[in-house]
């Protein structure tokens, strides 16, 4: 009887055994990699949705506070009382908020003569929003928050902090919506109900 010795080409391929050590790193890695795929899924969906009651007032001092815009204008928030307001508070450095800008202008365009407002707050520096906005002109005012406007935001719901963040204030002042990251089509046409 001749012994039949395998290729050692082939006994690379075989799979591994279930109870050989490799295979339980591979288990093991491949749970970790999933649990943590979850995790990172369950703290963007909790931060996306932002959980404060709608219909409160803004915090104190907010209709007082005044900006400057990038042309060296100032931008005072009383100036937007009494019609409903979107603020979106944005970055040139942060990709969603730039995605995002063109539907908001165009919700502008489409709402102004239906008494709706729109704020972009940059919180960013001034040279970069300049730039941009020389690339990209908005119809909508935009002032410069710079890193006071994290501060802001999480005043006004944002508890995560992050961008893109956006408020909308009804006609009464008051705060109705909230979101937390990219504007959707949805959001707005949702909003326009809320004046």
């Amino acid at each position: 009887m001749t012994d039949i010795k395998p290729d050692p080409d082939d006994v690379k391929s075989l799979p591994s055994r279930p109870g050989d050590p490799s295979s339980r790193r591979w288990l093991l890695g491949a749970t970790a990699a999933t649990a943590a795929l979850m995790g990172l899924g369950a703290a963007w969906w909790r931060t996306s949705q932002v959980d404060a009651p709608a219909g409160v007032a803004p915090m104190d001092g907010f209709w007082s506070q005044q900006w400057d815009s990038p042309n060296g204008s100032v931008i005072a928030m009383d100036s937007f009382k009494g019609r409903p307001l979107l603020i979106n508070f944005w970055a040139t450095w942060c990709t969603p908020c730039v995605e995002e800008l063109p539907l908001i202008n165009d919700f502008y365009r489409q709402n102004k003569s239906n008494g709706w407002q729109v704020l972009g707050l940059a919180v960013d520096k001034l040279a970069p929003v300049q730039s941009f906005l020389k690339k990209m002109p908005l119809e909508f005012p935009v002032a410069m928050a710079g890193l006071s406007g994290s501060e802001l935001s999480r005043g006004l719901g944002n508890l995560a902090g992050g961008l893109p963040f956006s408020v909308v204030l009804g006609s009464d002042g008051l705060i109705a919506q909230r979101k937390l990251g990219r504007l959707q089509p949805a959001d707005l046409s949702n909003w326009l109900r809320l004046k």
